[in-house]
């Protein structure tokens, strides 16, 4: 039984209890009677609208199945769909035109593009190489991932091998160029970098010296002007330091003294409390909650052991220059950045509830109320300037990723909540800002909608192929059996779904106010394609894209200095909006198509392998994002929103005859035996084979044979009750 104390009609945890009330509250200004008596009255007021949320959701669902049912796909009428939907109220009438007006965003925010690390603020030591991902060394990435081939002799070595080193070189080279170019020759020509009256100099081989092309692209420098042991250079608003020290293994080996190029990279991370995650009790909440508070404190730390030593890793300081005067106001001395990555926090959907407290009827209070006070209570301290020096929002917000909404009304119940929060812990109006995960289908079709509901508090939108498709799927469950997920991403509705999120985001004026987002790559081990293809994504206007490590935010930076996303969207602004009946087209089999038996094997076994890869370690371990090694041994940063897809596939197909349930169990078991293989080093690890009676795999079965009947498809209440079940045994 969990130990609880009670305060009013409360009964909280008392690990949770203590928590805030002798780390959390000190500080604030608010005490934790307070606190706990405002949480109550909000959850009074706004546990039952959360409830009735809920039941639109499912209302809704049973119309549109019901409407499946009457309507075989055969008969399929677009028109008559579209004006179904509206009539049930599933899309809303638009609005006239409008323009977000947030106030006090922070500059990474609405001035810088570049790639952003979401990580489970649930592990320290993540959270907090997250933090400093800000910054990272180039030739480090480089050097230690396939970005670099190791053709010619350039294979990575216990030792340092010069030939690779010499071609990391030169890449960086190459990209110094791009971002920052010579008025005369390139930087594998320079032999010295000064600092002259201001302008920075370069004298090159053949004895003669050149400046920039764009002089004020160098902003600062540290050391001597004449001899500077880093040169600051600014680009499409990211920063790259050229670090200069001929005395280094690798600066001794460069013309000009360079032993490094430290780049800007995650200029933003999301701290998730939600997919990445497996919290389900009071005690995996004190771990995420106390994480959060230390990074908002700015004395989170975590120690390490790394060659049979131990490290400390705690949250970087800021970076100081001096100025380099020639192109700005003579009285600006020094240039100071940040030293850390700009934090927001991702609370949980509107579903979950959890016993962490329990309301006056003895109920589960929502455990996104939960998260709303809490985070923002502990992030009252870098507010308050309560952050070790280490400040994180400079323009006193609190930024709070808010996932699964559907639609504006879900929204709107968003922001009032916020408002609550704010009253209760005597915050200015607007002080906490939302972004908009657009990853359910009612959110996209109503997007303009949800953006207005938001409008004087959005700072962020996205795209998510896998959470979206997942809602795809489970709200069209009775329509038809969908296309094999392999094929997905061709189909009509995802290209109109990414432009749509664009078009959308820019008429109702996100552009220099808002971060417009795409999606995970999800191979962190595959970076040269990464290099290769990701910049499609600020390509497509998106000023912020998900990386799944410090390494893929240093070299996704590099696409940021070669486009320059506010040009991109001022072209993108010019054509015309997505079509809304093409995000209606439900991506269903055609009629006649008959796929094979090794088709149906492939996406059984592909699915069933990522579903148990997953659940095993969410369950056994609680590891809520991990590097799961998908079916051909490619490792994949997998979190919740792969296994709903997955799961939802299957149950698709299980639905509409295109496979049995015995085949089903039959994949599962045999990719369970290839889970247990892959996971054979792991000394925690449980096999599921050659039994299959335990906890992790009744889940995963239960995921796929139940899904049709889980909350839009989502798969947190069956892990949950499984995950709790797991540390109780």
């Amino acid at each position: 039984m969990t130990a609880r104390i009670q305060v009013g009609g409360l009964h909280i945890a008392q690990e949770l209890w203590q928590l805030v009330d002798s780390e959390i509250c000190p500080g604030t200004g608010i005490d934790s009677a307070t606190f706990w008596a405002k949480f109550e009255g909000i959850v009074n007021e706004f546990s039952p609208v959360n409830a009735k949320l809920l039941e639109k959701r499912q209302q809704l669902q049973q119309q549109i199945d019901q409407w499946h049912i009457d309507h075989p796909s055969k008969d399929f009428d677009p028109a008559k769909y579209k004006a179904f939907l509206f009539e049930i109220g599933y899309l809303v009438p638009e609005g006239e035109a409008f323009q977000i007006s947030t106030e006090n965003v922070d500059h990474e925010i609405a001035a810088q593009a570049g790639p952003q690390l979401v990580v489970p603020v649930k592990n320290a030591r993540f959270a907090l190489n997250a933090a400093n991902a800000r910054w990272g060394s180039l030739y480090d990435a480089l050097y230690g991932t396939d970005a670099i081939s190791e053709e010619d002799g350039a294979e990575q070595t216990k030792q340092y091998n010069p030939v690779r080193g010499n071609k990391v070189i030169a890449f960086a080279k190459q990209h110094l160029d791009t971002a920052a170019p010579l008025a005369k020759g390139s930087h594998a020509d320079v032999t010295r970098y000064y600092i002259d009256a201001g302008v920075l100099r370069m004298q090159l081989t053949d004895g003669s010296t050149t400046t920039l092309a764009q002089t004020d692209k160098c902003v600062g420098y540290q050391g001597s002007a004449d001899a500077p042991s880093a040169i600051l250079l600014v680009n499409n608003g990211l920063h790259i330091e050229i670090q200069i020290d001929p005395s280094s293994v690798i600066g001794g080996s460069d013309r000009a003294g360079v032993k490094d190029l430290l780049v800007e990279a995650a200029v933003t991370t999301i701290m998730d409390c939600e997919d990445s995650v497996a919290a389900v009790d009071a005690e995996d909440k004190v771990e995420v909650y106390r994480n959060w508070l230390g990074l908002m404190q700015g004395n989170l730390s975590a120690s390490l052991t790394k060659n049979g030593k131990e490290i400390v890793r705690e949250l970087n300081d800021d970076r100081v220059y001096t100025a380099a005067n020639a192109n700005q106001s003579a009285d600006i001395e020094t240039v100071t950045l940040p030293g850390r990555s700009l934090l927001f926090v991702r609370n949980v959907g509107h579903l979950m509830t959890i016993d962490a407290v329990l309301d006056k009827n003895g109920n589960q209070v929502p455990e996104g109320i939960l998260d709303g006070m809490l985070t923002v209570l502990a992030a009252m301290h870098d507010l308050k300037g309560n952050n070790n020096g280490r400040s994180n929002s400079r323009k006193g917000s609190v930024n709070i990723v808010k996932p699964k909404m559907h639609g504006p009304e879900e929204v709107q119940f968003t922001c009032d909540l916020f408002a609550k929060i704010e009253d209760a812990l005597k915050l200015a109006r607007n002080t906490i800002k939302v972004g908009i995960m657009d990853e359910e289908r009612r959110t996209t079709l109503n997007l303009k909608e949800c953006i207005r509901a938001a409008k004087d508090r959005v700072v962020f939108i996205n795209t998510g192929f896998l959470d979206r498709t997942g809602d795809e799927l489970h709200t069209s469950m009775l329509a038809g059996p969908f296309v094999p997920k392999s094929v997905m991403k061709q189909q009509k509705w995802i290209s109109a779904y990414e432009d749509w999120n664009v078009d959308i985001g820019l008429e109702c004026g996100l552009q220099g106010r808002a971060q417009i987002g795409k999606g995970m790559w999800p191979m962190p081990d595959e970076m040269a394609a990464m290099l290769e293809q990701k910049s499609a994504h600020p390509k497509a206007g998106a000023n912020t894209a998900w990386v799944p490590s410090p390494n893929g935010a240093v070299l996704h930076s590099i696409h940021y200095h070669q486009i320059n996303v506010a040009d991109v969207q001022q072209q993108i602004k010019q054509r015309p909006r997505a079509s809304i009946d093409s995000l209606l087209t439900i991506p269903l089999l055609a009629e006649g198509v008959t796929l094979t038996n090794e088709q149906i094997a492939f996406e059984l076994e592909n699915n069933a392998q990522g579903i148990l890869g997953y659940v095993v370690r969410w369950i056994d371990q609680g590891v809520g994002c991990s590097k799961v090694p998908d079916i051909n041994n490619v490792g994949l940063m997998e979190d919740r929103a792969t296994l709903r897809i997955s799961s939802q596939y299957l149950t698709n197909w299980l639905e509409h005859g295109i496979c049995s349930e015995a085949q089903v169990m039959a994949a599962l078991k045999k990719m369970a035996a290839v889970v247990d293989t892959q996971n054979a080093g792991d000394p925690l690890y449980t096999n599921m084979a050659p039994n299959f009676d335990g906890i992790a795999f009744k889940a995963a079965c239960d995921l796929i044979f139940k899904g049709k009947s889980q909350p839009s498809g989502y798969t947190e209440p069956l892990l949950h009750a499984y995950r709790i079940q797991a540390k109780a045994g």
